[in-house]
């Protein structure tokens, strides 16, 4: 199973959306998705849930926050 992640070129999310070109498969094993593979080319993703985003960082401790 896999998801597809890439952000919309609209505004709708706010300013903490970024315009993106760029398509990315996420390979799922059941409901899991590695963090590598969320993280392999930045830092922070944006989740969007509904009418609302999400800022997933991984930080320089490896850790990671969530944040509205």
């Amino acid at each position: 199973m896999s998801a597809t992640s890439g952000d919309s070129s609209g505004n709708a999310a706010g300013p903490a959306q970024r315009s993106s070109a760029a398509t990315r498969t996420l390979t799922m094993r059941g409901s899991r998705i590695d963090s590598r593979e969320l993280f392999a080319a930045e830092r922070e993703i944006i989740i969007a849930h509904g009418e609302d985003s999400y800022r997933l960082r991984l930080t320089s401790q490896n850790k990671l926050i969530l944040t509205k």
